[in-house]
């Protein structure tokens, strides 16, 4: 076994064996337990989102194996329409072509070439950071089986009435000439203006003023609104406004949408090209005027001095055009939210267009009553009421996108425009009895993507053929998301599975935060933030890490700003991480619902822990291959060490079990690594050498200390290996091999059971009382600044029966863990002068210092550096006494300052203590 830890020479190796030996799949009659992963999208590569969730699916997964279910963690990928047709439309662009040289048919076969060349990256990140999916059951949403699915889907809601096309107001891409779901849409704030227009009175008895951020707009206009309670413009609701530039009449009409106190009161309604301003015109039965075409270029329904003209000239021209009429009041600048098609980067029109609708609130009551009724529980149940709300004003969903790649909508058209819905042509025509000589042709739209992702958890198990996959693992166990996609991910399953499948997809709904900076700063490209999760596995130097950051961006500024940075938190790149101590990370800082602010400094710590655990283990090994000859001496005595640590392994054990259940993985981690590394590795394993070690222990003392050593690295391996999977299997073959047992993987074994490891309260209380003695030594060693190395004796006083007996049992234990000369008990009255002093209860620990250190040198030392520490105080005293530098600098710099002043203050009184002591 190698010295040192390297995760690169170990984790590809186990990964490839895990998988060719088909250890994922389904295995054993236990209860089926599954968790479907989120198909993250076909174009996609690993980020941290993914490697958060995927770290807390995996562990959920390789725990409920380990004890015994027959799991199944299902895997895929989305096609991301939108996505994958930019992909590779950009890479036609290239070529000097566009889809439209092409053709649809051909364009398709191109994007399913890319996918099979392509496709596939993420897949394989995946299998990087350890994720235990069934690759034999993967599946991609344009599979023929998930196809099949959709269409069944779609003309079933149709045939109930549940699917219409209608022309309603969407989000349009005038650059992808698609519409687009809310989730497709960015909004963020940027300075922009606000223009003020006079609308004359129809009657010419005057005017009101309207504003906009969109002047071009208002030649769409069918009414302005007021309050109804708004006695400014009371006596004008129900006249009219001569709408300047279109020069036709419109209403002037009262509605509670106004808020009085924005602005003017007044407000123009534009119906066809704003979501509230719809609402406002469904209620008052305004005409709606859609004044753009697909390209957001002014169409016929306006003026022919603004027809074709671009928006943003259009809204240039109406500026100017009001201002020569001399009805413009006033231009302000003003902050807005401005929304962008998430792939485009071009702003989001609101448009007016015929689309496929799914009506959705007959799907939405069963919805809420599963999560009411409590077949489905988020985790943590504050999740719930986002849910309700949007459920509870939940709007009719538009499921067609205008792409070519994704799932053609299954409808056909005559020449008169009647619309057939069927599985396929053949079916259509035998369905409304059409002849041959009826010409159809087919939809052009697809589907959008969430409308497959919905059917995902049956889907992939075969629906709608009952399959026995189906049979045992629907519902799912838990599914594990993030709070951003409720409405348009999880909302969706829970409607289609109660609809289509009989039942809630998922019995928890697990929703974890972000993965944020350590800054606590989301991470984006523009802020030059983003950590590549391979990156941090392999590592990366900075010459490379600063081309992928910058990559891309065309401000000089910005990419100047971001090489600073990047230079300045990683002079030397990324050191590799390994995948156990990224996942290791995630898992410890998994507090449910929490924001993770990723810091390096914490996965640095965890890549240690790999270490201490590696380096444990070698010192077991050593010992467990003496083992063979223990049991000719008869049964093995446990010390009272054996069984201290027994006990604590048992309620670790509790512990871990607790975290799981609560999906609190951050306690299950805490437990872990406070045992593994604070009462295994720093007091068991040294509690053992003096026995190990001593030529006159007895055989059977010894056989305890190697099967215990052995039993609980055993238990610890399994208990760690949900988490950290590639070093936990190294270790476990290594164990096996030195056992001479045969254990093909960690994985499949059983999960250690809490009651096999009783408690022993009064080991417990030795081993507390043991550490407390070996601890004051340290500390007086620490605090003296006696070297480590050097043998010193110890007095203990004011000790009672119990200290005088436990001394006397453990002096052999206590002399090499605390590094002593020799021990003794002293009475009242025997006490020398100059002792150093700690206290374990009554028990006074007392060290001699004379003979042990220079007690005047160490004065000097002290007192010299107690004058540094009296100086530097004094600065700190003297820059926060300034009340220039109070009132001028950062809250953050002025809290720092006075930290410092409180550690200095610190730092003196505890050198004053020393000072005292000599």
């Amino acid at each position: 076994m190698p010295t040192a830890y390297d995760p690169e020479s170990i984790e590809a190796r186990h990964y490839a064996r895990w998988e060719d030996g088909g250890y994922f799949a389904p295995q054993g009659s236990g209860t089926p337990y599954s968790i479907v992963i989120p198909p993250p999208n076909v174009t996609g590569t690993l980020h941290m989102g993914h490697a958060f969730q995927d770290t807390i699916m995996d562990a959920l997964i390789r725990h409920q194996r380990m004890r015994g279910c027959k799991t199944l963690w299902q895997p895929g990928t989305d096609h991301a329409g939108i996505a994958t047709q930019m992909v590779v439309e950009r890479l036609l662009g290239a070529e000097g072509k566009s889809k439209h040289d092409l053709g649809r048919e051909r364009f398709v076969e191109r994007v399913w070439d890319w996918k099979a060349e392509s496709g596939g990256k993420i897949t394989q990140q995946l299998r990087r950071l350890g994720s235990s999916v069934d690759w034999s059951r993967e599946r991609f949403t344009m599979d023929p089986g998930l196809s099949a699915a959709v269409t069944e889907v779609f003309v079933r809601l149709y045939d109930e009435g549940l699917i219409y096309r209608g022309k309603r107001l969407v989000n349009w891409d005038p650059v992808l000439h698609t519409a687009l779901s809310d989730l497709e849409v960015l909004s963020q704030e940027e300075t922009g203006k606000m223009w003020r227009f006079r609308y004359p009175l129809t009657d010419r008895s005057g005017h009101l003023v309207v504003a906009t951020t969109r002047p071009e707009t208002m030649l769409g206009d069918t009414a302005v609104a007021v309050h109804p309670d708004d006695d400014r413009y009371a006596s004008l609701i129900g006249k009219t406004i001569r709408l300047p530039l279109a020069e036709r009449d419109i209403p002037i009409v009262a509605d509670d949408y106004v808020d009085p106190e924005f602005g003017t009161g007044c407000v123009k309604i534009t119906p066809a090209h704003d979501f509230n301003d719809y609402e406002v015109g469904r209620r008052h039965d305004l005409p709606l005027i859609n004044i753009f075409d697909a390209d957001a270029r002014l169409n016929d329904a306006v003026p022919s001095a603004y027809q074709g003209l671009d928006r943003f000239e259009a809204r240039d021209k109406v500026v100017a055009d009001f201002e020569a009429a001399g009805l413009l009041d006033g231009i302000d600048d003003h902050k807005l939210m401005v929304p962008r098609g998430d792939r485009s980067g071009t702003i989001v029109e609101p448009l007016l267009t015929d689309q496929w609708y799914v009506r959705i609130e007959p799907l939405a009551q069963p919805a809420i009553q599963a999560v009411e009724d409590g077949r489905i529980r988020f985790v943590p149940e504050n999740w719930s009421k986002t849910y309700f709300d949007w459920m509870r004003n939940i709007e009719d969903w538009c499921i067609s996108r205008q792409l070519w790649w994704g799932h053609r909508i299954p409808a056909w058209y005559d020449d008169g425009g009647t619309i057939y819905v069927a599985r396929d042509e053949a079916q259509a025509r035998t369905k409304h009895g059409l002849g041959d000589d009826v010409a159809l042709r087919q939809d052009d739209d697809v589907l959008d993507t969430w409308f497959s992702s919905a059917l995902w958890p049956f889907s992939t198990l075969g629906w709608p053929d009952e399959t026995p996959e189906l049979q045992a693992f629907y519902p799912t166990s838990v599914l594990v998301t993030g709070f951003d996609i409720i409405f348009f991910w999880v909302a969706r399953m829970i409607m289609m599975g109660l609809k289509f499948a009989d039942d809630v997809p998922f019995r928890e709904v697990y929703i974890h935060g972000l993965v944020r900076d350590h800054d606590g700063q989301k991470m984006s490209k523009s802020k030059g933030n983003i950590l590549d999760p391979i990156d941090i596995i392999d590592g990366i130097d900075l010459e490379t890490l600063l081309v992928k950051r910058t990559e891309g961006l065309m401000q000089p500024h910005l990419k100047t700003k971001i090489e600073t940075a990047t230079r300045h938190e990683f002079p030397d790149g990324i050191p590799a991480f390994g995948a156990d101590a990224l996942r290791m990370t995630f898992a410890a800082m998994a507090t449910t619902g929490r924001d993770i602010n990723l810091d390096l400094g914490r996965i640095e710590g965890y890549r240690n822990f790999c270490n201490k655990l590696w380096n444990a283990a070698q010192y077991v090994f050593t010992h467990v291959e003496r083992a063979a000859g223990d049991a000719s001496h008869g049964d093995p005595e446990p010390s009272v060490a054996d069984r201290w640590i027994v006990s604590r392994l048992g309620e670790t054990i509790t512990a871990v079990d607790a975290g799981f259940a609560d999906y609190r993985l951050d306690l299950a981690a805490h437990a872990l690594y406070e045992f593994t590394w604070h009462e295994f590795c720093d007091w068991y394993l040294e509690l053992t050498k003096p026995v190990l070690n001593d030529p006159d222990a007895s055989p059977q003392a010894k056989a305890a200390a190697r099967q215990t050593l052995s039993d609980v690295l055993s238990a610890l391996i399994r208990l760690l290996h949900p988490i950290m999977p590639f070093i936990t299997e190294e270790l476990w073959l290594e164990l096996c091999s030195r056992l001479e047992c045969s254990s093909p993987t960690v994985m499949l074994e059983a999960w250690p059971a809490g009651e096999a490891y009783p408690a022993d309260a009064a080991a417990i209380d030795e081993i507390a009382w043991i550490k407390g003695v070996v601890v004051g030594v340290r500390q007086i060693r620490g605090e003296m600044n006696v070297s480590p190395a050097k043998k010193i004796p110890l007095l203990l006083a004011d000790s009672s029966a119990t200290d005088r007996q436990r001394t006397a049992r453990h002096a052999d234990l206590l002399r090499p863990l605390a590094r002593l000369a020799g021990i003794e008990v002293i009475d009242d009255g025997q006490e020398p002068s100059g002792v150093a002093t700690a206290l374990v209860g009554q028990l006074r620990v007392l060290v001699p210092l004379a003979g042990i250190i220079d007690i005047d040198a160490e004065r000097a030392r002290l007192t010299k550096q107690r004058e540094r520490l009296e100086q530097d105080l004094t600065k700190a005293c003297a820059k926060l006494a300034n009340e220039q530098f109070v009132a001028n600098a950062p809250a953050a710099v002025i809290q720092k300052e006075r930290d410092r002043e409180d550690e200095l203050s610190s730092r003196i009184d505890a050198l004053d203590t020393q000072l005292a002591k000599l």
